[in-house]
This record gives C-alpha cells, sequence and structure tokens, in this order.
C-alpha cells in the first residue's frame, strides 16, 4: 500500500473501517497488519482519512480550506462506493455507570453519519481530520482475483491533481452464504410517520417505509416488528405513541370486526422486501403485562381508543377481544404460509417481581396460540425454567446463567442496561467492540439476535419526539448511538451510519464462521476464530478480552482463506 502525495497540501491515511476518525486526533490504523481479502457476496468496507497539511495557510497564516473532487479509478470501480463520514454532536456519550472501555465520553463531535454525494465533492482543511467510507460490493459471480482501487483528489476547476492513494484488495473464489440468522432490530412505523410529517398509512408513509426496509433487508435484518396494533413500547404510563396499527377495529353489537387489508400490505411489501421474518408487537403493555396496548377502533361510528392504560390486561373485555382476533390473525398468516416465521411477544422486558402477572397474561392467549412461538426479552431465567418463554432473548449481561443450563434456542439483545463489560453499539465506542458481537453468536449458538433500536426518534417513554442530526441520546437520557442506527435522510431515504455497516459485518462473520463450521467443523471453526487470544471468548469483553479492530480482522482473514482452502 502507497500513499502518493502530489502537492504537499493534502496528507491521505488508508484505514481500515474498524477506526473512528475523530476531528482532533490523527487515526491509528490496522490496515498493514491485516489482509484486504474479500469473499464473493460479500462487502469489503475500509476508509480514507484526509486532512490539509498547513502549507495551504493563506499571507496571515490562517487556516485555509481546499474544495477538491474524488475520483476512483479501478477496473471494478462500478462496485466500489464512497460516502462521507460526516460528525454528529453527541451530548449524554455514556451512562455514569460505565467501563472505560469507550474511546471517549466527554461531549463533543463524533464520526457517525455516512452520507452519500453523487458529486464526491469534500471540502478538506489543514484544521481537522475527517475520513471517507468506501464499501466494496463483491456481486456472487463475481470473478476472483486481485483487484487495484486509486482513489485521487483533483482541484475541480483546474483537474490538477492533489493527492492520490493507492491499494490492492483480492477477490476470493468462496461465496458467502445467505444471511439466515433471525435478526430484528425493531422498526419504528410511527417514527417515520412523524418525522417526515406524513399521515400514517398514506401513500407517502408506505414508500418511506419501503426504502427503510429496503435498507434494513440489505444490512442483515431479516425480521421486522410488525404494527398488529401500536407497539406499547418505550411509552410512559398514561402516555400515548402516534397511533400505527395494521388491523383496523369495529365494535358492533358488542362483538369485534377486523379489516386486515393494511396488513395484507404490510404482509406482502416485506416480502418483497426480502424481509423473512414477521416479529409481531406486543400483545400487552411492557414491563409486566399489566394492561392492554393502545387499540383504536370505531364504536357506533365513532373512531376512539377501545384498550389502553386503563384495560386490565387479563379476565375481561380485552381477553374477549383477542379471541375474536387471535384466530383471524392466524388464519391471515397461514394464507401467506408464514405462520411458522411469526413470533409472537407478551410483554417486553418483564422482571422478576411481574412473573404472576407475565404468566397470566401468556395463559389467557396460550390457547389461541397454540402451537406458535413465543420469545422475549428477558435477564431472569425463572421466566424460561417455569415454561413460559419457548425463547428467551437475553440480555447479554445477564447470559452466562442460559448458557450454564444449556438453553435451547437462545436469543441475545442489548441496549442502553449493557453498558459495562460487553459488546454495544454506542457512538462513543470503539468499532472493534460492536463487531465482536457476531463471533460470539458463532461460539456459543445463539438462535437470534434481537435490538430495540433500528429508527426511535422519540425522547426515552415517548414523552415527545427528536430531531436525531441533533439529538442521538433520546434527549438526555440513553447512551448517544442506543436509539437508532439509520437517519432519516432526505426524500423519506434512510442513512446509515457507521454502526449500522459494522453491525452488518458482525452478522456477515457470523455467516463466514457458520459456512467454516460446515466444512471442517464447529470446534477447529472456534480454535481458528480464538488463535492469538489469551483466553476463550466469551460474552464479556471488558476488561480481558481485545475487542480491538486487529483481533477482529485477522479472525475474519484467517476465516477466508480457510474457507477457500476447503472448497
Amino acid at each position: 500500500m502507497r500513499v502518493f502525495d502530489y502537492s504537499g497540501s493534502i496528507r491521505l491515511k488508508l484505514l481500515d473501517d474498524l477506526v473512528k476518525v475523530f476531528l482532533d486526533e490523527e487515526p491509528v490504523s490496522s490496515l498493514g497488519q491485516v489482509g484486504l481479502s474479500v469473499l464473493r457476496n460479500d462487502r469489503l468496507s475500509f476508509q480514507l482519512a484526509y486532512i490539509g497539511t498547513g502549507d495551504g495557510r493563506d499571507r496571515d497564516g490562517h487556516f485555509h480550506s481546499r474544495f477538491v473532487q474524488v475520483k476512483v479509478d479501478s477496473p471494478i470501480a462500478d462496485v466500489v462506493a464512497v460516502r462521507t463520514v460526516e460528525n454528529v454532536p453527541c451530548q449524554y456519550v455514556a451512562h455514569t455507570h460505565a467501563d472505560n472501555n469507550y474511546l471517549r465520553k466527554a461531549p463533543g463531535l463524533y464520526p457517525d453519519l455516512l452520507v452519500e454525494d453523487a458529486s464526491r465533492m469534500i471540502a478538506v482543511t489543514d484544521c481537522c481530520w475527517k475520513s471517507l467510507w468506501i464499501d466494496v460490493e463483491i456481486p456472487e459471480a463475481f470473478s476472483a482475483g486481485k483487484y487495484p482501487i486509486e482513489f485521487h483528489f483533483d482541484d475541480p476547476q483546474s483537474g490538477e491533481r492533489l493527492a492520490s492513494a493507492r491499494l490492492e484488495i483480492e477477490v476470493l473464489p468462496f461465496a458467502l452464504p445467505e444471511q439466515i440468522l433471525p435478526r430484528t432490530e425493531w422498526f419504528h412505523a410511527d417514527c417515520l410517520a412523524d418525522y417526515y410529517d406524513v399521515p400514517v398509512f398514506s401513500e407517502a408513509h408506505w414508500a418511506i417505509m419501503r426504502n427503510f426496509l429496503k435498507t434494513a433487508v440489505k444490512r442483515g435484518i431479516n425480521m421486522i416488528l410488525t404494527p398488529q396494533f401500536t407497539p406499547p413500547l418505550d411509552t410512559a404510563v398514561g402516555w400515548e405513541r402516534t397511533t400505527v396499527q395494521l388491523v383496523e377495529v369495529w365494535k358492533e353489537n358488542g362483538d369485534y370486526r377486523f379489516d386486515f387489508s393494511n396488513m395484507r400490505r404490510w404482509i406482502e411489501l416485506c416480502l418483497e422486501c426480502g424481509v423473512r421474518y414477521f416479529e409481531m408487537s406486543h400483545l400487552f403493555s411492557q414491563w409486566g403485562a399489566v394492561a392492554a396496548p393502545k387499540i383504536v377502533g370505531y364504536e357506533n361510528g365513532e373512531k376512539k381508543i377501545l384498550f389502553g392504560w386503563d384495560t386490565p390486561a387479563v379476565g375481561g373485555e380485552y381477553t374477549r377481544f383477542l379471541m375474536r382476533y387471535l384466530p383471524q390473525l392466524r388464519a391471515l398468516l397461514q394464507e401467506y404460509n408464514i405462520e411458522d416465521r411469526c413470533y409472537f411477544h407478551i410483554s417486553d422486558e418483564p422482571h422478576q417481581s411481574q412473573l404472576e402477572s407475565y404468566r397470566a397474561a401468556k395463559e389467557s392467549v396460550k390457547e389461541a396460540l397454540e402451537g406458535c412461538k413465543f420469545f422475549e426479552a428477558i435477564s431472569d431465567y425463572d421466566f424460561y425454567s417455569h415454561g413460559l418463554i419457548d425463547y428467551p432473548v437475553c440480555a447479554t449481561n445477564h447470559i452466562e446463567t442460559f448458557l450454564e443450563h444449556d438453553t435451547q434456542g437462545l436469543w441475545s439483545y442489548y441496549c442502553t442496561g449493557q453498558s459495562v463489560d460487553v459488546s454495544n453499539c454506542f457512538i462513543g465506542q470503539s468499532s472493534g467492540r460492536t463487531r465482536v458481537y457476531g463471533a460470539q453468536l458463532f461460539k456459543f449458538n445463539i438462535a437470534g439476535s434481537l435490538r430495540w433500536g433500528y429508527n426511535f426518534y422519540n425522547t426515552a417513554f415517548s414523552y415527545f419526539r427528536i430531531n436525531p442530526f441533533i439529538s442521538n441520546d433520546a434527549s438526555m437520557t440513553l447512551p448517544a448511538g442506543d436509539a437508532f442506527i439509520v437517519y432519516p435522510g432526505p426524500k423519506g431515504v434512510p442513512q446509515e451510519s457507521i454502526r449500522m455497516v459494522v453491525l452488518d459485518d458482525a452478522i456477515r462473520d457470523y455467516r463466514a464462521l457458520t459456512a467454516l463450521a460446515e466444512k471442517i467443523g464447529r470446534e477447529k471453526t472456534i480454535a481458528l476464530m480464538e488463535e492469538g487470544l489469551s483466553e476463550s471468548l466469551r460474552f464479556s469483553v471488558y476488561p480481558d478480552y481485545p475487542n480491538d479492530a486487529p483481533y477482529v480482522l485477522k479472525m475474519r482473514e484467517r476465516v477466508n482463506r480457510a474457507l477457500c482452502e476447503n472448497m
């Protein structure tokens, strides 16, 4: 790898994709320590950092910026995408109770937002570092071989070449298998209608949701939270979120009638976008299942809230409602042949003290949903040991108990509470800490992955809406980045974050490891994966586990080579 600087006014550094380039700090890369290989049907990402050298100051010695146009010269230029890494304001970077393994914790500007500009025009200044994010997307039918890629910084007026960088990547002959691990990042349809100020389920809303769904699937998210009724999530008691309810309800003569037209459109849209699994929104209130979710319907010709915070979860009218509704929902799912790919929730994150209320809620729908899959985000093993949940989705900082009991069908999740010693994707954390999650999923044979924040653009408890370009901490309540991994871009098209792409990398690592295990066995694959570690990989990544970039990148390079050797 060589960097050519023709004028001395711009300095370039090629970096791996796990470096976060801060404005005030020269980045250090691991790129020279690892190979630059990529499988077919896979993606390789890296960065090109840049800064002015100071030679461009004016006569008074002031810092000077100049505009340059970035050009790509390569025989594979058509599969090379270039985006700018933009800094976002972070105020609440970490909880007070957090470990020391953060890049930074102080409020400031942090690199996170990825922005595509067809002009590829950027400003280079002497006073700060910035970077370009490069993705090389390799189709499955691509020819194996080594390919050079050059990046040129040209003056947009004179065409003068100001600086260039060159590297070579190797496309390997093995094709990465498709993503089949169930993975959900909660899709908040109401937040899209709110942010873009469009009516719920208007044509504009459907178009926006399509864009966000396509991006989700592209980045390895294959399960979508389906708002059969407004999801009772992150909503303070007595408050409500914008109604986003796929099923229309009429109460007539003491009975209920349903219109599934929007649910049909949702299912068809998701399938068209490549969604495989459907996560049905929670049937009862969050944190204990003590109330019904908000359900809006028509009664005596008037549209009103039929059920909500004031409705007991079990034993009353809501139970009777569910007994009418659930059989018709199941018939619809069976019609689309997706019932076996649907997962149901009772109540999110129930605590030990709420075990009995959860049990009562589960029992109230047990007969109507006989044979369906139930899963839940939990921390207490008792919910599983009592037979209340088919697929426990355990918080990563509590998962050891489940692993010790050899829990079958175990999923994992993390959110704001997993801020100490485990993997997460807060903006203030290293990308290596985020990416190691894929290796953990593989080693412990985790059946699926859940995270709550694909695009949550409210405050905590949904007291009011936020501007995610200004507040990425749910209004000073959650570590920056916890609530979403995509930004709401112009024209209803999402803009990705660094964390979104790195999480996709983690799942691609899982896919590669799984493919290798099918060829050489799990034990040999784990041994190769853990090569170079002082002790065996666990879900705890700090302080005694090296979640830095060199390990993760070297591990993936070894796996890539082993896959090709065992074709």
